[in-house]
């Protein structure tokens, strides 16, 4: 019985320290709105697809390099960042015609699920909320990279992602016989090691 004892104090420490490495494999990320960028293309008349994007996205990312299933993302999209490329254009598809930006500021994409389907390829399952709806939305994505940065040598992730939505789906269906129904999303998405977990790091190397 105290040969018994003596083992499971001995496999004790080493059994809580595989623990703790398991969830020190979920690293935080602060999404960087300098370096994310969302896009979109819809047909206009089937003449052309133009192409809006917004900027300033901001979130987190808990990413598991090991297991993506323990990953989740959520963005925060701010609507008035429309850039089209014409002033005038712009205030028409924000206001309560398309995307109604005083009423709904934002739009918002929190995932469900991750999977990974290759070795730097996945689908991030989850909800998209604009314009007061909610639909369910799949972003296939690829993991492009993650290190330190070279130039502030902050750990870092960076991901493409495409998607394919209907915006009558979302309420949007102003002008259907000019513009298109289905949209295709298109990001490009930096995030950087969140500060905490910096500085949590920091303080037990001080230990």
């Amino acid at each position: 019985m105290k040969l018994k004892l003596y083992a499971y104090a001995f496999l004790l420490p080493a059994g809580l320290l595989l623990v703790s490495d398991v969830q020190a494999q979920l690293e935080s990320f602060d999404i960087d709105p300098i370096h994310t960028r969302v896009a979109f293309m819809v047909s206009h008349a089937g003449f052309s697809n133009p192409i809006g994007t917004f900027s300033g996205s901001t979130g987190q990312l808990q990413f598991d390099e090991n297991d993506w299933s323990q990953s989740s993302v959520s963005v925060s999209i701010p609507l008035a960042s429309l850039n089209l490329g014409d002033s005038n254009w712009q205030e028409k598809i924000l206001d309560s015609t398309f995307f109604n930006v005083k009423k709904f500021p934002t739009a918002t994409f929190v995932s469900q699920g991750i999977e990974k389907l290759s070795g730097n390829t996945g689908i991030a399952q989850g909800t998209l909320t604009i314009h007061g709806i909610s639909q369910p939305i799949n972003l296939n994505f690829t993991l492009n990279a993650l290190k330190r940065h070279p130039l502030n040598f902050k750990k870092t992730v960076g991901f493409s992602a495409t998607a394919t939505l209907s915006r009558k789906a979302l309420g949007i269906d102003a002008w259907s016989n000019l513009i298109g129904d289905e949209v295709k999303i298109i990001i490009e998405l930096e995030a950087t090691r969140s500060k905490t977990a910096q500085a949590g790091e920091s303080n037990a190397d001080k230990k």
